[in-house]
C-alpha cells in the first residue's frame, strides 16, 4: 500500500476525530425472535496498553516486570478488583460499575493476526478482517452488513448509514452506504500540523521523534490551565487538553448512542478514539494513559445514558490494532507490542467475566521477549459477537467476513 492510500486513515489517526458508520437494517432474524440489537464498535486508535488498563495483579511476574509503574491493588489510587487475578486502570469506575453488574466484559491477551508492529497495517489488519494488510478496500463490518443484505436477512425499510467525524475508516468501507456527521469539538489545525511532523519524523528521523513527542505530550493531553508549564516533562501534571478529550469521546459517543437509540435509526455502527500510542511518560497511574481511559470511561457512561431503553439490547466492543511493550521503556512509556485487551459493554452481553488463557510474564513466556503473548484471536471474539447477536451465519463469518478464518471459531456466550 502507498502513502496516498493511507493519508485519510493517517488524518484521522493524527487529527484525533472519531468515526460513527452504521447501517439502519438490522437482521430480519432477530426481529422474528423480538429482538432489537444494537452493535457499536470501537476503534482505539494507536494501539493501547492492555497491561496497563487491565493489571494480571495475581500473577507473581507482574511486580518484577513493571516495578513501581505497575498498577496494585494497594496503590495511589489502587486498582480496581475484577476477579482473583486481574484488576482495572482506577480511572474507569463505570466500567468496573458495568462489570460488577455483569453489563461488561473484558478479553485479556487478545491479538489479530498481525505480528508487526506498525499502526497503518495493523490497523488495516484489524479492520479489514484480512490475515495480512492491503488486501482489501472494504472492511469486515460493512461485509457483515452486506451479507445480511443479500441473504435477505435485514428489514427492508430504509438503508441509512451514519458516521461521526470526517473520514470513513476501513471497517465499514465498502457497498453499504455511508454518511456522515461532524462533531462540534475538534482539535485544533495546529495539533493537527504538530501531529503530521511527528508522524513524519516517526518515518525519517526517530530521534527527532522522541524529542518532538516529549515537547509536545501534555501540550495536547496535558495539566490545565494555570497547573504549570504545559511543556513541563512531569506526568502528573493534570493536562490542560484532557477536559477536552472527554468533552469529545462523550459528545461523539453519545451522538452515536442517539442514533442508534432511535426507533428508526442505524442500529449498526464503528467510531474511532485516537491518541493510544503511549511512548512517552504513559501515566498508568496519574498522567496520559490514566487520562485516556478515564475519557474513554466516560463514553462509555454517555453511551448508557444516551442509549435509553435500546440499551438492553446493545452491545459495544472497543477493539485496538496492538497492544503495547510489556516492560516500561527508558522514556516511562511502552512501545508497539502485540496482546492487550479488548473490552465489551451493553445490556446485551452474558458479563460480569475477564476472558483469557492466560500466557504468564515470565521473559520465556512473553512474545519475542517483549510483549504480552496473544492466546486469543480477536477474530474469534469478533466472529462471536457478530453470530450470536446479529444472527450473521458461521459460513458467511469464515468466507466472506473474515476470510480465511474457518479455523477460528466464534467465541460463544458473550452474549445473554
Amino acid at each position: 500500500m502507498g502513502f496516498d492510500h493511507h493519508l485519510p486513515t493517517r488524518r484521522e489517526l493524527l487529527v484525533g476525530s472519531g468515526a460513527l458508520f452504521a447501517w439502519s437494517q438490522m437482521p430480519r432474524i432477530a426481529r422474528a425472535e423480538g429482538r432489537d440489537p444494537r452493535l457499536l464498535v470501537i476503534v482505539l486508535r494507536g494501539a493501547l496498553d492492555g497491561l496497563g488498563a487491565v493489571a494480571p495483579v495475581g500473577d507473581p511476574d507482574w511486580i518484577s516486570l513493571r516495578g513501581d509503574r505497575a498498577l496494585v491493588l494497594d496503590g495511589k489510587p489502587p486498582a480496581l478488583p475484577l476477579d482473583a487475578f486481574f484488576a482495572l486502570n482506577p480511572a474507569m469506575p463505570n466500567l468496573h460499575r458495568l462489570y460488577k453488574s455483569g453489563k461488561a466484559a473484558i478479553v485479556h491477551a487478545a491479538a489479530t493476526p498481525y505480528r508487526e508492529r506498525s499502526h497503518f497495517d495493523g490497523q488495516d489488519v484489524l479492520e479489514s478482517g484480512l490475515v495480512k494488510p492491503g488486501m482489501t478496500s472494504s472492511g469486515w463490518l460493512n461485509r457483515a452488513l452486506l451479507a445480511l443484505e443479500s441473504s435477505g436477512r435485514v428489514d427492508p425499510r430504509g438503508s441509512r448509514a451514519l458516521g461521526i467525524g470526517s473520514v470513513t475508516p476501513l471497517v465499514v468501507r465498502g457497498s453499504a452506504p455511508v454518511m456522515t456527521w461532524v462533531p462540534q469539538r475538534l482539535l485544533p489545525a495546529s495539533e493537527d500540523t504538530q501531529n503530521r511532523l511527528l508522524d513524519l519524523y516517526q518515518h525519517t528521523d526517530p530521534k527527532l521523534a522522541t524529542v518532538l513527542q516529549a515537547r509536545m505530550r501534555l501540550a495536547s493531553l496535558g495539566g490545565a490551565p494555570g497547573a504549570g508549564d504545559p511543556m513541563s516533562d512531569d506526568p502528573t501534571l493534570p493536562p490542560p487538553g484532557i477536559a477536552r478529550v472527554r468533552a469529545y469521546f462523550a459528545e461523539a459517543a453519545g451522538t452515536a448512542a442517539r442514533y442508534l437509540a432511535k426507533p428508526d435509526g442505524p442500529r449498526v455502527g464503528a467510531m474511532g478514539f485516537v491518541g493510544w500510542d503511549t511512548h512517552i511518560a504513559e501515566g498508568v497511574a496519574s498522567g496520559q494513559l490514566y487520562n485516556l481511559l478515564g475519557a474513554l470511561d466516560g463514553a462509555f457512561a454517555a453511551i448508557e445514558s444516551n442509549m435509553g431503553e435500546a440499551w438492553r439490547e446493545t452491545v459495544v466492543a472497543v477493539v485496538t490494532e496492538f497492544g503495547r511493550t510489556a516492560r516500561i521503556n527508558g522514556t516511562q512509556g511502552t512501545d508497539h507490542g502485540t496482546g492487550t485487551v479488548a473490552f465489551l459493554i451493553g445490556g446485551g452481553l452474558n458479563g460480569g467475566r475477564l476472558i483469557a488463557d492466560w500466557p504468564g510474564l515470565k521473559p520465556a513466556q512473553l512474545f519475542e521477549d517483549r510483549d504480552l503473548k496473544p492466546t486469543t484471536d480477536l477474530r474469534a471474539v469478533l466472529k462471536g459477537l457478530l453470530r450470536d447477536h446479529l444472527r450473521v451465519e458461521e459460513k458467511v463469518l469464515a468466507e466472506a467476513v473474515f476470510p480465511g478464518s474457518a479455523d477460528v471459531k466464534p467465541m460463544g456466550g458473550l452474549v445473554g
